[in-house]
């Protein structure tokens, strides 16, 4: 449509409705949609809007001005015009996601994880919440988890200090495999129950990485399984050095100096865990410690707070999950997907979560139709595993819906669903420590998130061009970061906000200081750095490209593939049972 045309429908507009100021709104609102910033939004409303609240206004310039926005818009409309339903409707529910939030979190005593577990423990007692698939299956309802949790939290105040036992906020370490994942839960719930964080170690962790892990967490006392005995020993000295209690979860103990929980554990009363022994708790307390991966140094602990935890465990009401459903995870509890997306959110939802000690692509399904499992987990290699089974007869005989994890890529997303039938993928890109999250909310094959002028005014980051050999920000000759264009490969930084805080990581303020950047787009501003590569195409569509830091150079060799070293982890901490 050339100029002509849109001064034509103008007039006719114009005429049709007799209000010269309602074309003016038409035309800003248009505008704005095609990507004019706020600031142009504001002052054009203030302009357009004026015959409304000036009548020495002539009408003439409302028109006029109208005629020149409407001359300045593209022939063809812009391609994220289509997802504009979608983007609106994702971001209200984000809006009514967080209000939610944050009006549970700032009551008098905030109301957290802990809370809306044990409402759902008496509401509805017998209903089932955890199913454990492993050796010795066995399935969990609330009342028994809730017993189980309120046991822990007695046993360990006696445990530790008798009536004074563990006080609030003060960390404790578990170091478990998935054989104990069901004893690991009800004593996380139980330190939950006292208001103590839980710093959950990877259980490969041995010698040095396993020393800085439990010392970086602040915790006073580890929980070990027995089975891991070997890890703790060769350390025990050093830990005891620092004053820190080990205990195995065991009714004995083969070593001396470490104390055994079984017998407290049995021992303990079930009773109620009175709310007044986590009254200190504040929405940005600690709650959990997730460690980073520890490819670039010592692993380090990244503080998930109350708020963080509740927001990231709600998430499921927004991909259609409700209390109906059944989840299934392979995914290890020392990750934030496993864990937080995937266990707490089951307990904040009152849905039933399915477990599995280890992924096994070829128990997988049967697994699924055994327990009637309607969503899924899943990191790109879990899917990929899927697809290259030997195809079966009844491969779309299953009741899945629902997919929600990160990591697909297209061809294995497009296979899948061809194979497997038409289940729903969630896909979602973050990290534990970053303080922005994307989703690929329209369901697009390849996209690993989704973005829009709404979600960018919420939650403002940049995609900026960077240094292959520093692995840092380019800088214009006003010291500035230098934008990308669409379609163009970029560093994600994230802006740091009141509303969108990066808290980092719990130990010397210097970890934290590391992975923050300045003078993004304008002096003084504070960025997050997320060390990832993405690019975002003209629909706002992202993909993630690499991940800086996690590749590395080594007697002059080339770079180590991100994608292959993500494989290499995944074949270390899950081997396929047959």
């Amino acid at each position: 449509m050339d100029i002509g045309w849109r001064l034509a429908f103008l007039l006719l507009l114009v005429g049709g409705l007799g209000q010269s100021a309602w074309p003016a709104v038409v035309a800003l609102v248009l505008r704005w949609l095609l990507g004019d910033s706020i600031c142009l939004v504001l002052l054009g409303l203030a302009l357009l809007g004026w015959p409304w609240l000036g009548p020495w206004m002539p009408p003439w310039l409302s028109v006029a001005a109208v005629a020149i926005t409407l001359a300045l818009l593209p022939a063809q409309p812009p391609p994220a015009l289509r997802w504009l339903p979608a983007d609106l409707n994702y971001t209200f529910s984000i809006l009514c996601l967080g209000l939610k939030t944050w009006v549970r979190l700032n009551r008098r005593r905030p109301d957290t994880f802990v809370d809306s577990f044990e409402r759902w423990a008496r509401a509805q007692p017998g209903r089932t919440i955890l199913v454990w698939t492993g050796p010795g299956s066995q399935s969990v309802t609330f009342r028994e988890l809730d017993a189980q949790a309120c046991r822990a939290a007695w046993a360990m105040r006696a445990e530790l200090g008798g009536a004074l036992g563990l006080h609030a906020r003060e960390p404790t370490a578990l170091l478990m495999l998935p054989s104990q994942t069901m004893a690991a839960l009800a004593l996380w719930l139980g330190l939950a129950k006292l208001g103590c964080p839980v710093a959950w170690i990877n259980p490969h962790s041995r010698g040095a990485p396993l020393v800085h892990a439990v010392l970086s967490s602040g915790a006073q006392v580890l929980i070990v399984d027995p089975d891991l005995r070997e890890n703790l020993e060769e350390v025990l000295p050093k830990l005891q050095a620092e004053d820190i209690r080990c205990f195995y979860l065991s009714y004995s103990s083969p070593t001396l100096g470490v104390g055994a929980l079984g017998a407290a554990l049995e021992a303990a009363p079930p009773d109620p865990v009175p709310a007044e022994l986590r009254a200190e708790i504040k929405p940005r307390s600690p709650a959990l410690f997730i460690y980073t991966s520890g490819t670039t140094g010592l692993p380090k602990p990244a503080i998930l707070t109350y708020e963080r935890v509740l927001h990231i465990s709600s998430m499921l009401t927004l991909f259609g999950v409700t209390a109906d459903d059944v989840v299934y995870s392979v995914l290890p509890l020392y990750h934030t997907m496993g864990l937080v997306l995937g266990v707490l959110s089951c307990l904040e939802l009152g849905v039933t979560c399915v477990l599995a000690p280890k992924f096994s692509a070829s128990c997988f399904w049967d697994d699924c139709r055994q327990h009637g499992v309607t969503v899924i987990q899943y990191v790109g290699e879990v899917l990929r595993y899927l697809c290259n089974t030997p195809q079966r007869p009844e491969d779309r005989t299953h009741t899945v819906r629902l997919a929600i994890g990160s990591g697909l890529r297209a061809d294995v997303w497009e296979t899948f669903q061809q194979r497997f039938g038409p289940i729903r993928i969630w896909e979602v890109y973050g990290s534990t420590e970053g303080n922005v999250g994307f989703v690929n909310y329209p369901g697009r094959c390849g996209a690993h998130g989704k973005t829009s002028c709404f979600l960018r005014m919420l939650s403002p980051y940049e995609l900026v061009q960077f240094s292959m050999e520093t692995e840092e920000p380019v800088r214009d000759n006003r010291g500035l970061c230098i934008p990308v264009r669409p379609g163009e490969a970029g560093l994600l930084l994230t802006q740091v906000l009141g509303r969108q805080p990066f808290l980092g990581y719990r130990g010397a303020r210097e970890l934290s200081e590391r992975k923050l950047v300045r003078n993004v787009r304008r002096p003084n501003d504070v960025y997050y750095n997320s060390g990832d590569v993405l690019t975002v195409d003209r629909e706002g569509f992202l993909c993630f490209r690499d991940r800086l830091g996690d590749t590395f150079r080594s007697g002059g060799r080339g770079r180590t593939c991100p994608r292959e070293r993500w494989r290499a982890c995944w074949h270390r901490w899950t081997s396929c049972r047959r």
